[in-house]
Protein backbone atom coordinates (compact mmCIF):
# COMPACT_ATOMS: atom_id res chain seq x y z
CA UNK A 1 0.00 0.00 0.00
CA UNK A 2 1.50 3.67 -0.70
CA UNK A 3 0.97 6.50 0.91
CA UNK A 4 1.16 10.41 -0.38
CA UNK A 5 2.93 11.45 2.54
CA UNK A 6 4.45 8.05 4.86
CA UNK A 7 4.73 4.97 4.21
CA UNK A 8 1.99 2.62 5.70
CA UNK A 9 2.36 -1.27 6.18
CA UNK A 10 -0.27 -3.65 6.60
CA UNK A 11 -0.24 -7.74 7.27
CA UNK A 12 -2.38 -10.02 5.02
CA UNK A 13 -4.52 -12.23 7.78
CA UNK A 14 -4.84 -15.35 5.54
CA UNK A 15 -7.99 -17.26 6.37
CA UNK A 16 -9.45 -14.56 8.23
CA UNK A 17 -12.44 -16.15 6.87
CA UNK A 18 -14.62 -18.90 8.18
CA UNK A 19 -16.99 -19.95 5.37
CA UNK A 20 -19.43 -22.57 6.23
CA UNK A 21 -18.38 -25.74 4.68
CA UNK A 22 -18.58 -25.88 1.30
CA UNK A 23 -18.55 -22.58 0.54
CA UNK A 24 -16.48 -20.25 -1.08
CA UNK A 25 -16.07 -16.61 -2.76
CA UNK A 26 -16.85 -15.98 -5.85
CA UNK A 27 -15.60 -12.57 -8.08
CA UNK A 28 -15.67 -10.45 -4.85
CA UNK A 29 -17.18 -6.93 -6.12
CA UNK A 30 -17.15 -5.11 -2.63
CA UNK A 31 -16.72 -5.03 0.98
CA UNK A 32 -17.99 -2.65 3.72
CA UNK A 33 -18.20 -2.40 7.71
CA UNK A 34 -21.11 -1.38 9.67
CA UNK A 35 -20.72 0.25 13.20
CA UNK A 36 -20.77 -2.86 14.91
CA UNK A 37 -17.47 -4.03 13.17
CA UNK A 38 -19.67 -6.61 10.68
CA UNK A 39 -17.72 -7.05 7.49
CA UNK A 40 -19.91 -7.50 4.70
CA UNK A 41 -18.73 -9.11 1.20
CA UNK A 42 -20.49 -8.43 -1.63
CA UNK A 43 -19.69 -11.02 -4.03
CA UNK A 44 -20.86 -12.42 -7.64
CA UNK A 45 -21.74 -16.16 -6.21
CA UNK A 46 -24.82 -18.06 -5.26
CA UNK A 47 -24.72 -16.56 -1.80
CA UNK A 48 -24.57 -12.14 -2.86
CA UNK A 49 -23.97 -10.67 0.17
CA UNK A 50 -21.81 -12.69 3.25
CA UNK A 51 -21.80 -11.59 6.53
CA UNK A 52 -18.74 -12.11 9.04
CA UNK A 53 -17.71 -10.55 12.20
CA UNK A 54 -14.52 -8.57 13.14
CA UNK A 55 -12.66 -12.05 13.73
CA UNK A 56 -14.05 -13.61 10.28
CA UNK A 57 -16.77 -15.57 11.93
CA UNK A 58 -19.71 -15.93 9.68
CA UNK A 59 -22.60 -15.00 10.98
CA UNK A 60 -25.34 -14.64 7.90
CA UNK A 61 -26.32 -14.37 4.03
CA UNK A 62 -28.62 -13.15 1.99
CA UNK A 63 -29.92 -11.68 -1.72
CA UNK A 64 -29.85 -14.96 -3.22
CA UNK A 65 -31.53 -14.90 -6.62
CA UNK A 66 -31.65 -10.54 -6.35
CA UNK A 67 -28.71 -9.69 -8.16
CA UNK A 68 -27.70 -10.10 -11.70
CA UNK A 69 -24.36 -8.25 -11.62
CA UNK A 70 -23.39 -7.13 -7.65
CA UNK A 71 -20.64 -4.62 -8.32
CA UNK A 72 -20.93 -1.85 -4.89
CA UNK A 73 -21.82 -1.49 -1.55
CA UNK A 74 -21.93 1.27 1.15
CA UNK A 75 -23.15 1.64 4.64
CA UNK A 76 -24.36 4.76 5.82
CA UNK A 77 -23.96 6.12 9.73
CA UNK A 78 -27.49 4.15 10.58
CA UNK A 79 -25.99 0.79 9.12
CA UNK A 80 -28.50 0.62 5.76
CA UNK A 81 -27.03 -1.25 3.43
CA UNK A 82 -26.55 0.24 -0.17
CA UNK A 83 -25.88 -2.40 -3.41
CA UNK A 84 -25.31 -1.18 -7.21
CA UNK A 85 -26.01 -3.99 -9.59
CA UNK A 86 -24.46 -2.97 -12.83
CA UNK A 87 -26.51 -5.86 -14.83
CA UNK A 88 -29.78 -4.66 -13.50
CA UNK A 89 -29.25 -1.36 -13.41
CA UNK A 90 -30.41 -0.24 -9.62
CA UNK A 91 -29.18 0.95 -6.16
CA UNK A 92 -31.20 -1.65 -3.35
CA UNK A 93 -31.00 -0.02 0.05
CA UNK A 94 -30.97 -2.65 2.77
CA UNK A 95 -31.38 -2.95 6.62
CA UNK A 96 -28.91 -5.38 8.66
CA UNK A 97 -31.51 -7.94 8.84
CA UNK A 98 -30.94 -8.42 4.92
CA UNK A 99 -35.04 -6.67 4.59
CA UNK A 100 -35.08 -4.55 1.29
CA UNK A 101 -36.29 -0.72 1.97
CA UNK A 102 -36.25 0.74 -1.08
CA UNK A 103 -34.77 0.73 -4.59
CA UNK A 104 -33.75 3.35 -7.12
CA UNK A 105 -34.20 2.58 -10.92
CA UNK A 106 -36.10 -0.31 -12.58
CA UNK A 107 -34.72 -4.21 -12.43
CA UNK A 108 -33.49 -4.69 -16.21
CA UNK A 109 -34.22 -1.25 -17.92
CA UNK A 110 -31.24 0.77 -18.59
CA UNK A 111 -31.66 4.20 -19.92
CA UNK A 112 -31.99 4.53 -23.50
CA UNK A 113 -28.34 6.48 -24.21
CA UNK A 114 -27.49 2.72 -25.71
CA UNK A 115 -24.49 0.79 -24.51
CA UNK A 116 -21.47 -1.03 -26.35
CA UNK A 117 -19.57 -4.33 -24.81
CA UNK A 118 -16.34 -2.55 -25.52
CA UNK A 119 -16.43 0.42 -22.71
CA UNK A 120 -13.29 1.98 -23.33
CA UNK A 121 -14.57 4.83 -24.13
CA UNK A 122 -17.41 5.13 -22.76
CA UNK A 123 -18.99 6.49 -25.65
CA UNK A 124 -22.64 8.08 -23.77
CA UNK A 125 -24.42 10.17 -21.00
CA UNK A 126 -27.41 10.35 -20.11
CA UNK A 127 -30.23 10.05 -17.30
CA UNK A 128 -29.98 7.01 -14.60
CA UNK A 129 -29.05 4.54 -14.62
CA UNK A 130 -27.42 2.22 -17.90
CA UNK A 131 -24.94 -0.05 -15.83
CA UNK A 132 -24.22 2.13 -12.91
CA UNK A 133 -21.11 0.85 -10.24
CA UNK A 134 -20.96 2.67 -7.45
CA UNK A 135 -23.15 5.09 -4.78
CA UNK A 136 -21.49 7.25 -1.91
CA UNK A 137 -24.65 8.46 0.80
CA UNK A 138 -23.86 11.92 2.29
CA UNK A 139 -25.26 12.99 5.75
CA UNK A 140 -28.33 13.88 4.89
CA UNK A 141 -29.08 11.21 3.05
CA UNK A 142 -28.44 12.44 -0.33
CA UNK A 143 -26.60 10.01 -2.64
CA UNK A 144 -24.45 10.13 -5.62
CA UNK A 145 -24.07 7.65 -7.74
CA UNK A 146 -21.38 6.61 -10.62
CA UNK A 147 -23.59 5.41 -13.67
CA UNK A 148 -20.31 3.80 -15.12
CA UNK A 149 -20.10 1.40 -17.69
CA UNK A 150 -23.24 3.03 -19.97
CA UNK A 151 -23.52 6.67 -18.82
CA UNK A 152 -20.70 8.75 -18.54
CA UNK A 153 -22.10 10.76 -15.38
CA UNK A 154 -22.34 10.88 -11.64
CA UNK A 155 -25.72 11.62 -10.45
CA UNK A 156 -27.26 13.22 -7.29
CA UNK A 157 -30.08 12.17 -5.52
CA UNK A 158 -31.80 13.99 -2.50
CA UNK A 159 -32.65 11.53 0.81
CA UNK A 160 -36.55 10.58 -0.64
CA UNK A 161 -34.77 9.35 -3.52
CA UNK A 162 -35.33 12.36 -6.22
CA UNK A 163 -33.04 13.23 -8.99
CA UNK A 164 -31.74 16.23 -8.37
CA UNK A 165 -29.08 16.97 -11.26
CA UNK A 166 -26.42 15.20 -13.34
CA UNK A 167 -23.13 15.99 -14.55
CA UNK A 168 -19.97 14.96 -17.00
CA UNK A 169 -19.66 13.64 -20.16
CA UNK A 170 -17.92 11.32 -22.22
CA UNK A 171 -13.76 13.02 -22.88
CA UNK A 172 -11.00 13.16 -20.81
CA UNK A 173 -10.84 16.72 -20.01
CA UNK A 174 -12.21 18.56 -17.10
CA UNK A 175 -15.43 17.08 -15.62
CA UNK A 176 -15.31 14.96 -18.83
CA UNK A 177 -15.14 10.64 -18.05
CA UNK A 178 -14.59 7.55 -19.31
CA UNK A 179 -15.72 5.16 -16.86
CA UNK A 180 -16.77 6.72 -13.56
CA UNK A 181 -16.17 3.75 -11.65
CA UNK A 182 -15.42 4.92 -7.70
CA UNK A 183 -16.96 7.37 -5.84
CA UNK A 184 -16.77 9.20 -2.62
CA UNK A 185 -17.44 12.22 -0.87
CA UNK A 186 -15.56 13.70 2.16
CA UNK A 187 -16.84 15.71 5.48
CA UNK A 188 -16.04 19.08 3.64
CA UNK A 189 -18.83 17.70 0.60
CA UNK A 190 -15.72 17.48 -2.10
CA UNK A 191 -16.83 14.31 -4.12
CA UNK A 192 -14.04 12.10 -5.75
CA UNK A 193 -14.71 10.28 -8.55
CA UNK A 194 -12.46 7.12 -9.26
CA UNK A 195 -12.24 8.28 -13.30
CA UNK A 196 -11.01 4.70 -14.25
CA UNK A 197 -10.13 4.97 -18.04
CA UNK A 198 -8.77 8.19 -17.51
CA UNK A 199 -6.76 6.90 -14.69
CA UNK A 200 -7.32 10.22 -12.13
CA UNK A 201 -9.34 10.54 -9.81
CA UNK A 202 -11.39 14.13 -9.81
CA UNK A 203 -12.46 16.50 -7.60
CA UNK A 204 -15.60 18.27 -7.50
CA UNK A 205 -17.77 20.65 -4.99
CA UNK A 206 -21.12 19.36 -3.57
CA UNK A 207 -22.93 20.67 -6.91
CA UNK A 208 -20.71 19.27 -9.42
CA UNK A 209 -18.59 21.60 -10.24
CA UNK A 210 -14.82 20.28 -11.45
CA UNK A 211 -12.04 21.41 -8.81
CA UNK A 212 -9.07 19.95 -9.72
CA UNK A 213 -7.98 16.35 -10.87
CA UNK A 214 -5.25 13.64 -9.26
CA UNK A 215 -3.20 11.77 -11.46
CA UNK A 216 -0.87 9.76 -9.25
CA UNK A 217 -2.99 6.74 -9.81
CA UNK A 218 -3.42 4.15 -12.16
CA UNK A 219 -6.60 2.56 -13.09
CA UNK A 220 -8.09 4.15 -10.26
CA UNK A 221 -11.40 1.06 -9.42
CA UNK A 222 -12.44 2.19 -5.50
CA UNK A 223 -12.62 4.68 -3.10
CA UNK A 224 -13.26 4.93 0.52
CA UNK A 225 -12.82 8.00 2.86
CA UNK A 226 -12.73 7.16 6.23
CA UNK A 227 -13.41 9.53 9.52
CA UNK A 228 -10.28 11.71 9.49
CA UNK A 229 -10.85 12.21 5.52
CA UNK A 230 -7.94 9.85 4.59
CA UNK A 231 -8.92 8.36 0.93
CA UNK A 232 -7.98 4.77 0.30
CA UNK A 233 -8.25 4.28 -3.57
CA UNK A 234 -7.42 0.66 -5.14
CA UNK A 235 -6.19 0.48 -8.42
CA UNK A 236 -6.49 -1.60 -11.26
CA UNK A 237 -3.57 -0.75 -12.80
CA UNK A 238 -0.90 -0.78 -10.05
CA UNK A 239 -3.16 -3.81 -8.49
CA UNK A 240 -2.14 -1.87 -5.59
CA UNK A 241 -3.73 0.61 -2.61
CA UNK A 242 -3.18 4.44 -2.03
CA UNK A 243 -3.64 6.29 0.94
CA UNK A 244 -3.88 10.51 0.13
CA UNK A 245 -4.60 12.22 3.34
CA UNK A 246 -6.85 15.22 3.91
Amino acid sequence: MRSRHHRLEYEVARGWEQLPEGWSFTEVAGVAVDSKDQVYVFCRGEHPLIVFDKDGHFITAWGEGVFTIPHGIFIDRQDRIYLTDCGDHTVRVYNSAGEQLWMLGEPGQASDTGFEIDVSPVRYAGGPFNRLTNVAVVPDGGLYIADGYGNAQVHKFSASGQLEFSWGEPGSGPGQFNLPHGIGVDSAGTVYVADRENSRVQLFNAQGEYLRSWDFVNRPDDIFIDEQDNLYIAELGFRSATISPP
